[in-house]
């Protein structure tokens, strides 16, 4: 069951953000199932017709986006991702002027599998690198006391 569900979760990686197959949304996500940690203002997300939109915001600011799954894991119903991608910032989908700035970032996706569907999903991944990389949130300053006893 476990390896099933591992390769389950990898097609939905593949397909939805690498082959931009927006029918996997709809034959993957469960019509109840719950993204929680991905929408833009923090709110849970239920069912394909509410992720699609979201979706297609984000690959209308990083429509070049590839996502590569570093390790997956499986304990029952639940599998671990954890994934790294490389974009570069095109276009306005997120209502930020595009800056043509490449972008990578790294994050880990946990998903609940039933009957062969995911049905709750947690989402971590870096969106403040993300926004510093294109320019959106200044990057942190220095600390002076840590970059002095580093250089000390």
């Amino acid at each position: 069951m476990s390896e099933s569900n591992i390769q389950l979760f990898k097609r939905w990686f593949e397909e939805v953000w690498n082959q931009r197959r927006t029918a996997t949304i709809t034959e993957l996500f469960a019509l109840n199932g719950v993204s929680h940690g991905v929408d833009e203002n923090g709110a849970d997300i239920i069912g394909p017709a509410a992720f699609i939109p979201f979706y297609e915001r984000f690959l209308g600011a990083f429509p070049d986006m590839k996502l590569k799954i570093e390790d997956a894991i499986a304990d029952g119903d639940k599998v671990l991702i954890r994934w790294s991608a490389t974009m570069r910032h095109t276009g306005d989908g997120l209502g930020i002027a595009a800056t043509n700035k490449p972008v990578a970032i790294g994050g880990m996706s946990l998903a609940r599998i039933a009957n062969g569907q995911l049905v709750e999903a947690w989402d971590q991944w870096d969106k403040l690198a993300m926004l510093q990389q294109i320019g959106a949130v200044p990057p942190l300053a220095a600390n002076p006391a840590t970059a002095k006893s580093a250089n000390g």
